[in-house]
């Protein structure tokens, strides 16, 4: 089988994506019940989006013959646990440069929804009251970006015109970029007392599991604001909880854990925290954005040229 003729499967029907290269044999499977063919003979298989990690999961252990794995996600944590299903060499890929846009979008929305007090306002209207008064802006705030990576580098491109008093980045590794350095998270005890507003866009894995606990909530400043895009595993929720109850901390959540937020939870009705349902990256520019990475991709992948995206490989 040679990656001209391979099947692959697609989350999108083949004739609604403009730029795939021909040869192929496309299949579209988007986590129904049945699959479209053999998963043996799948050489390229693109994850469907925000169907869960059973789904991901569910064709891997049978693909002995699949050479590249491409998620429609920034995250690539409701796969991984699948991997040592895989033969050795299948490049897993990311949707770097599909959702940075969307996401970044609604981290300004969430933080300016908080700090302007909507919710409240939201409130007040259902019961026809005109909720006046003085509210924070963000004009002026210290704000922290942990994990920046490209979703990191566009909410700051989106902070640029609102006045911040400073902008400080933590990731992986130290680097300097054209707007300052970037910090570890071994600075984060000296970085986070400073932070008026915490933003969290970092991936999930082991290094970021509970990485927002007790003693890194303790470390920021009363009445700072943590904005979660990343994923619900990166805060601890019980540590969370005790600081939004006690009202220190305010938060605005894109993810939660558990996800979904089940009924009854806490966290639903816990003082000074705005929930949106895990939208960062599903908005209208996810579809054109997503065609455009796979067309790119799966031309490489015809050609014999590398695919890009590739953050692990099997082995």
């Amino acid at each position: 089988m040679t990656a001209t003729t391979a099947d692959v499967w697609l989350p999108f029907p083949a004739e609604e994506i403009d730029g795939l290269p021909d040869g192929p044999n496309y299949l579209f499977w988007n986590g129904g019940p049945d699959f479209p063919a053999d998963p043996a003979d799948c050489a390229y298989y693109v994850v469907p989006y925000m169907q869960g990690p059973e789904v991901a999961q569910r064709p891997l252990a049978a693909m002995s013959g699949v050479q590249v794995v491409q998620t429609l996600s920034a995250g690539i944590d409701h796969v991984e646990p699948g991997l040592p299903l895989l033969p050795a060499g299948v490049r897993l890929c990311n949707a770097k440069g599909v959702h940075e846009a969307s996401t970044a979008e609604l981290a300004l929305a969430l933080i300016l929804a908080s700090l302007r007090g909507f919710p409240g306002f939201v409130h007040g209207q259902d019961k026809e009251e005109w909720r006046s008064g003085f509210y924070p802006a963000l004009a002026d705030k210290s704000v922290l970006i942990v994990g920046y990576g490209s979703i990191g580098s566009a909410i700051e491109d989106r902070l640029a015109p609102f006045e911040c008093a400073r902008v400080a980045r933590v990731a992986r590794s130290a680097r300097t970029t054209a707007r300052g350095p970037v910090h570890t998270l071994d600075d984060l005890p000296t970085l986070l007392p400073e932070a008026d507003v915490v933003i969290l866009s970092t991936p999930l894995n082991p290094s970021t599991q509970g990485l927002v606990g007790a003693d890194f909530l303790a470390a920021m400043p009363d009445g700072a604001l943590l904005v979660n895009v990343a994923r619900g595993g990166v805060v601890d929720t019980k540590a969370l909880l005790a600081e939004l109850e006690s009202g220190r901390l305010r938060a605005a959540l894109d993810v939660t854990d558990p996800e979904p937020l089940p009924q009854g939870h806490p966290l639903w009705h816990a003082p000074n925290v705005l929930i949106t349902p895990h939208v960062g990256g599903s908005t209208s520019a996810f579809e054109p954005r997503a065609k455009r990475l796979l067309a790119a991709q799966l031309t490489r992948f015809a050609a014999g040229e590398p695919v890009r995206n590739v953050v692990v490989t099997t082995g």
